[in-house]
Order: structure tokens, then C-alpha cells, then sequence
């Protein structure tokens, strides 16, 4: 099957996997860095390329509504938005996940105020970690692309049936022109298929209740069913990417392995900054020093056995987060790879990098290398460490 090569930037290739799937609404509100993604996809909608219904709204908090409306109706929908937006959306972020509608949203990653910053790092999708949407994180715009088209399978499994964040970091994907192969539209469709609702508003002949009073007697046991539909997504997480290799070639799992097989030292890491990380690993692989990197894909649902497994044995752990969780011990990436590792004697450091749009630049890779060869010669290294603030 051929694939079109394509230069795009990441919200461009998003735009293009989400109109693929031919969503019934959109609901939209713009913030940089997301705001051309919703741009282009107004593009396709005027050009008559897709009869998708754009709901343009008064705010993010709105915005999210609308799609809560419009999906508990029976619609295919999505929207995108980044840092403050997100946050505005917030009540509603976790009703969407507790009401089990499968909405599909871009999160271009950008720092949250204050002071108010327009660059990239993980606060904001880090923020919803726990609001019960599924998470997906992407290296590229490629990722970007291929997550995109994925979700909507995902969320929409009947197994399934949850809200799925594709995230991608900003102005470093959103805005960068990349290669990257697409599906042809009636090929990703065909894989996406046609949406059918678990249940929906409109639906006269059979009658149902969304969002009713939900007191003690009940509460407790609608968020048991919420709890046991994480373990049921990351097998159908697993499936379809595993189908979706057999498509297309590229195939994902939970965590990308970059030179992992005999690494006596691991680094963690999320998002846009393992390409960097994968140069200079490649730099002290040539010294003959055995580091490798595990790049997490699947934030949510958290695939702690899977980590823990491929991380038993190694020497020394470095996991580097992209947000702060302030008055938390490290950031959040780290508080749950050290979780997943408890009992196993590996020795786990944190590293915060990156905030706001700074730099993750060779010398900190180099650096935080230069930390596990120590740990695992038996040297002291902080538990928590930050990376490239100026003293």
C-alpha cells in the first residue's frame, strides 16, 4: 500500500489524521500554539473536503461542552488546545472522561502561567494526568500523525470507550516543517471505521440519564467502572498499534527502545527531547559506553509492569520530566517510573528540564550521562536534580 510523502508541520499532520476519520463536530477556541491546527482544519471544511460541523465557542470551557453535547448525542468529535486553555476546560475535561465518551483532543504542549509563556513544556498535559482521558505522546509530527489516526480506534473500542489526548510538544512539532508518510483517506478510514456510539441523547427509543445526581450510594461504584477500563485500554492500545504496523510499517508500542537490548544505563523520557537524547547516546555508544534510551509513548493508562521489566537489571535510571510538580518529590514521569521500579534495586535519579521553552540542548544530555556512570559505579548523584537553570 503506498503512502504519500508529505512535508507537513505537526498541527498540519494532526489536522489531516483527524479529518481523515471525518469527525461529525468540531468544537474550537484558539491558543497558541494549537491555534493553526484548528485553522487548518476551518481550511478543510471551507474547501468542501469534509462536511465536519465547526462549533466556534467563547472559551475553552466552552469548547469542551460543546463536544461533551455534541459526542453524548452520537457525534464523532473532537477538538485541540493548549496550556491556560486546557486548564479552563478543566471541570469538564474529567466529566467528559466519567461520562466514557471517546472525544478526541490535540493537546500541543506549552508551559501554564504564570508568568504567562507561550513555549513548550509538560504542564499542562501533565496537569490532566489524572482526569481519566487516555494519553498519547508523539516524537514527531510523524507520531503526531500516526497517534491521531489511532485514537479514534482506541477510544471508541467498545472496551474502551474513553476521551484520548494526542499530545505534541510546541512550536518544536506544531510548528516545524517535517517529512512524514500519510494514509491515503479512504485507507485510514477504512482503519479508522464507521463511529457507532455507545449510546446517544437522540436516541428516543431508548431513553437515558447523563450526568444525574450520583451520591454515595452509587458514586463509588461508577468510578470502580472507570478504574477497570485503564487495565482493558492499554490492551486495545496495544492491538490497534500492532495493527496499525502491519499497515503502514511503523509500528508502537507502550515505550520506544533506542539502544536498550544490552544498556547498563537508561535514560526515560517523553516527547520531542529523545531525538535529542538518541544523538548524543549515539555519541557514548561510540566510547563504548552502554546507555540507551526508553521513550515513553503511553503516559495513560501507566504501563508500570511494562517499564519495570524493561528497566530490571540496569545499573542506574535517569528520568527526565518536562513540569515540575511543585511540593512533590521530582516530576511526574519520575514519581511513576520510581513507583513502578519499588523492590527492584535499580537506582532511579530525576532530572526537571526544559521548563517554558528552554533549551534541551547535547550538554545536558551529556550530562545527566555523566550522572548514571557515576550512580553506577556506586557515586552519589541527587535523587532530584534541574537541568540548564542559570545560577
Amino acid at each position: 500500500m503506498e503512502q504519500k510523502l508529505v512535508a507537513l508541520s505537526g498541527n498540519e499532520a494532526v489536522a489531516y489524521a483527524f479529518k481523515q476519520a471525518h469527525p461529525h463536530v468540531a468544537s474550537a477556541f484558539p491558543i497558541t500554539p494549537q491555534t493553526e491546527m484548528m485553522h487548518k482544519y476551518a481550511e478543510f471544511v471551507a474547501n468542501g473536503e469534509t462536511d465536519t460541523e465547526i462549533i466556534l465557542v467563547e472559551s475553552e470551557h466552552s469548547a469542551m461542552s460543546a463536544a461533551v453535547g455534541s459526542a453524548a448525542a452520537g457525534a464523532r468529535t473532537f477538538t485541540a488546545t493548549s496550556s491556560a486553555g486546557f486548564a479552563l476546560m478543566w471541570e469538564i475535561v474529567y466529566i467528559t472522561a466519567s461520562l466514557r465518551l471517546p472525544i478526541c483532543m490535540a493537546l500541543v504542549n506549552r508551559a501554564l502561567s504564570g508568568n504567562i509563556n507561550i513555549h513548550c513544556d509538560h504542564s499542562d498535559s501533565m496537569g490532566g494526568r489524572d482526569a481519566g482521558w487516555i494519553q498519547l505522546f508523539s516524537e514527531n509530527a510523524q507520531e503526531a500523525y500516526d497517534n491521531a489516526v489511532m485514537a479514534w480506534r482506541i477510544g471508541e473500542h467498545k472496551d474502551v470507550r474513553l476521551p484520548v489526548m494526542v499530545t505534541y510538544d510546541g512550536f518544536i512539532i506544531s510548528h516545524t516543517a517535517d517529512a512524514l508518510r500519510m494514509l491515503p483517506d479512504d485507507v485510514a478510514y477504512k482503519f479508522i471505521g464507521d463511529y457507532k456510539p455507545g449510546y446517544a441523547l437522540l436516541d428516543v427509543e431508548n431513553p437515558i440519564t447523563v450526568g444525574p445526581l450520583d451520591l454515595t450510594d452509587y458514586y463509588f461504584e461508577h468510578k470502580a467502572d472507570q478504574i477497570a477500563a485503564y487495565a482493558k485500554a492499554a490492551e486495545v492500545v496495544q492491538s490497534v498499534s500492532e495493527e496499525y504496523g502491519a499497515l503502514t510499517g511503523r509500528t508502537y508500542e507502550f515505550c520506544e527502545e533506542y539502544k536498550l537490548d544490552d544498556a547498563e544505563m537508561v535514560m526515560v523520557i517523553l516527547g520531542s527531547s529523545a531525538g535529542t537524547a538518541k544523538d548524543v547516546i549515539d555519541e557514548y555508544r561510540a566510547k563504548g559506553v552502554k546507555v540507551g534510551l526508553l521513550k515513553v509513548r503511553m503516559f495513560r493508562p501507566f504501563p508500570a509492569a511494562y517499564i519495570a521489566e524493561k528497566l530490571a537489571g540496569r545499573k542506574a535510571v535517569a528520568v527526565l520530566d518536562r513540569s515540575a510538580s511543585f511540593g512533590g518529590f521530582g516530576g511526574p514521569v519520575f514519581t511513576e517510573v520510581r513507583s513502578a521500579m519499588y523492590g527492584r534495586q535499580v537506582p532511579v535519579r530525576g532530572y526537571i528540564y526544559g521548563l517554558g521553552g528552554r533549551d534541551f540542548d547535547l550538554g545536558q544530555v551529556a550530562k545527566v550521562i555523566e550522572d548514571l556512570q557515576k550512580v553506577a559505579a556506586g557515586g552519589k548523584v541527587e535523587d532530584v536534580n534541574l537541568l540548564g537553570v542559570r545560577s
